[in-house]
């Protein structure tokens, strides 16, 4: 069973590779702000947090999956898409990108709790076959500890780690040392809910256990290791 991930995120890499999977890794061609914009244009409203990553897990997903379809026609697998993105008292907030950004944002948050929302979809491929597509989501709380200086937000940003991860920070790298409590699955705050991911897999008919240590025939030898920080 063959395995693809649409995104390039090394941190959605490294969790798959954790648990067993080694998948290949196609970057979907979707315009993330394009795609929330001219849905809350037709909608006439501001999509929840949730609709907001379901919605882009689905898009990247469908992306890949059209192009495997036509690249890689004897493809006989899944295609996985997530997104991810950080709610703090009801505002969204997204990768920082500026040190000036990530700095402000971790010293509004310690001492204080929000919710990581997480999108997850799943497309079964099979030649000859329509394609199947699942989805659903996951949320997780993350506290923060309230005792994190001014100094160690400076150097932990200098280190460039939070300034393209949801939410400015990591739970799994430096980013976890000044994280005091996550509430649910904490794969969810890394990049993914396995466990939801794997009701997914269940459910277009793809057994999780047989994605363990499974190399994708595509990758070079030195794309099977996860990926190092």
């Amino acid at each position: 069973m063959r395995v693809c991930l649409a995104s390039t995120s090394p941190a959605r890499l490294m969790l798959l590779a954790q648990f067993g999977i080694r998948p290949l890794t196609i970057a979907p061609d979707v315009d993330e702000e394009e795609v929330i914009a001219a849905v809350e244009a037709a909608e006439g409203r501001v999509l929840e947090p949730d609709e907001h990553v379901l919605l882009l897990a689905r898009r990247k997903a469908a992306d890949v999956a059209a192009r495997l379809r036509d690249d890689i026609p004897d493809f006989d697998g899944i295609v996985i898409g997530g997104d991810s993105m950080f709610e703090l008292d009801g505002e969204v907030l997204g990768k920082p990108y500026t040190a000036e950004n990530a700095v402000a944002r971790w010293q509004a948050m310690r001492g204080r709790t929000g919710v990581l929302h997480s999108g997850h979809a799943v497309v079964r491929i099979e030649p000859g076959a329509p394609p199947r597509e699942v989805h659903g989501t996951a949320a997780a709380s993350v506290s923060f500890v309230e005792d994190v200086t001014d100094a160690e937000i400076e150097a932990y940003v200098a280190t460039g780690e939070p300034l393209h991860v949801a939410g400015a920070f990591t739970v799994d790298s430096l980013g976890g040392a000044f994280i005091e409590r996550v509430e649910g699955d904490p794969s969810t705050v890394v990049g993914m809910s396995v466990s939801t991911l794997r009701r997914l897999v269940r459910e277009v008919g793809v057994d999780w256990a047989s994605l363990w240590n499974v190399t994708d025939p595509s990758l070079r030898p030195s794309d099977t290791e996860p990926p190092t920080l």
